[in-house]
């Protein structure tokens, strides 16, 4: 019998993942957030965007690892696929578990409420990284346009590199999604919520010479 993904998670999580130190690993990723402030000047519609990319390239590479550790097959739906994303990808690499909630009555979007974010645990924001327009939400860039459509006053969405791995992993497993930000506590919002909305489902590639 098939063990309940969050018990899956939790078993991956202490057997087969090497530990990083917490705090150094928070300490870096605020390290290279810093960085690309500076290297963009503060613009952050364009550090969102930078972190998105940063965090697509991981995901596409993260996915094998998960799919070897997990031992998992093709999800049945996209609500399956939401439930394995918070319940076992999020507990196997960041130790975390965030609740799906929100979901879509169609089920092709749902949300992820992140109770806690190890990427943020020891950040506070200048007012100016605060600031957002009505309507401001991560989310990645057709074309490579660094966020052209953004609006003036765009925040720094801080863990924006995860909206990058869930939707790098979900499109190597022919799942096209688009992954923002709706919400950061880091911005003085209630609660960290990820949204996450299915564009299409991708064929599968067939190789060169074959029907």
């Amino acid at each position: 019998m098939a063990k309940p993904l969050k018990t899956l998670g939790e078993d991956v999580w202490r057997t087969k993942v090497e530990k990083v130190n917490g705090e150094l690993f928070a300490l870096t990723y605020g390290s290279i957030v810093t960085q690309l402030c500076r290297d963009f000047n503060n613009n952050y519609a364009k550090v969102n965007t930078q972190l998105d990319k940063m965090g697509y390239n991981m995901g596409t590479r993260l996915i094998e690892e998960f799919l070897a550790r997990s031992q998992l097959g093709r999800c049945r739906d996209f609500r399956d696929t939401a439930e394995t994303v918070a319940k076992v990808a999020f507990k196997m690499f960041l130790n975390i578990s965030p609740t799906v909630t929100n979901v879509a009555p169609d089920a092709k979007a749902f949300s992820l409420i992140f109770d806690e974010n190890p990427l943020a645990e020891f950040v506070e924001l200048p007012e100016s990284a605060r600031r957002r327009a009505v309507g401001s939400t991560a989310g990645p860039v057709e074309n490579g346009d660094a966020m052209a459509s953004a609006p003036a006053q765009a925040p720094l969405w801080f863990s924006n590199v995860l909206c990058g791995v869930v939707r790098g992993a979900l499109e190597m497993v022919q799942l096209q999604v688009d992954a923002r930000w709706v919400s950061d506590v880091l911005l003085g919002d209630e609660c960290s919520e990820m949204r996450v909305t299915l564009i299409k489902v991708l064929e599968d590639e067939v190789p060169a010479g074959e029907d």
